[in-house]
């Protein structure tokens, strides 16, 4: 079996789990998250913890069990503390502001760029350069991240675009005369 799965998924006070059929529901604060569990796998819940069992012994029953373990144990850290990614605009005249429900960014562009902040996400600009994108799907704050990062990448020689905050860029070397 897979070492992952093999983990129980802790469940911390104030989340509910609800386990009907091939669907998980996890509850907790403010926010509800749904997982559809593939058929090999079925989960089992005892004393606070989530445990992920493959029914058969087959390769790709194990793979899916880890898989959802991991699924699952974002989910209950999604629902009680949340996740955050930190997105930096490098260069001149670059930023960003929030206005409702839209991020506008000014990335060097002829016009300025707006995103739609979809639901279930939370984004906050704590200065014109810095984007912090909250929300309790891991997935879906990573996938809005990588959308705002899409508009302008760093650059390879001068590191100009939007970079997450801990993405280390190696400059190109400019070419020689």
């Amino acid at each position: 079996m897979s070492r992952v799965a093999k983990l129980p998924v802790p469940v911390p006070k104030g989340v509910d789990v609800n386990i009907q059929g091939d669907q998980v529901t996890i509850k907790g604060g403010k926010e509800s998250l749904q997982l559809d569990v593939h058929r090999q796998v079925r989960i089992e819940q005892n004393d606070g913890e989530l445990q992920v069992v493959a029914n058969d012994g087959s390769r790709h029953a194990i793979a899916l069990a880890g898989t959802t373990r991991a699924l699952l144990a974002n989910m209950v850290t999604g629902v009680s503390k949340g996740f955050e990614r930190k997105l930096e605009l490098k260069g001149v005249g670059y930023r960003a502001a929030v206005q409702g429900k839209k991020l506008n960014l000014v990335l060097g562009f002829s016009h300025p760029v707006e995103h739609e902040i979809p639901e279930g996400i939370s984004i906050e600009c704590p200065t014109q350069t810095e984007i912090v994108i909250k929300g309790a799907d891991k997935q879906r704050v990573g996938q809005v991240a990588a959308n705002i990062r899409a508009y302008r990448p760093p650059d390879a020689y001068k590191g100009k675009g939007v970079r997450y905050s801990d993405e280390q860029i190696i400059l190109k070397e400019a070419k020689k005369k």
